[in-house]
């Protein structure tokens, strides 16, 4: 349920399929993101998940499954 959330944000982002998104695939090397279309899919998670990523963790994060596993650690925006 939530990676099939998170494929549809990246997906509109990157205008993929979602079914092109898979867990093991680097934002920049596998989907051909640049730094802004990673900042925007960031906003967008935070928007549909209702939570707040640490600045510090989008920095390290490279690929998909990493964003799944920062979702699960965000705080839930109040």
């Amino acid at each position: 349920m939530e990676f099939e959330k998170l494929q549809m944000v990246i997906s509109e982002v990157l205008s993929i399929e979602p079914e092109e998104v898979r867990m093991e695939m680097s934002f920049t090397d596998d989907l051909g993101a640049d730094s802004m279309e990673i900042y925007q899919i960031m906003m967008g998670i935070e928007e549909v998940f209702d939570v707040v990523i640490d600045e510090s963790i989008v920095e390290q994060i490279e690929t998909v499954e990493q964003v799944l596993q920062a979702i699960g650690e965000a705080q839930v925006e109040e």
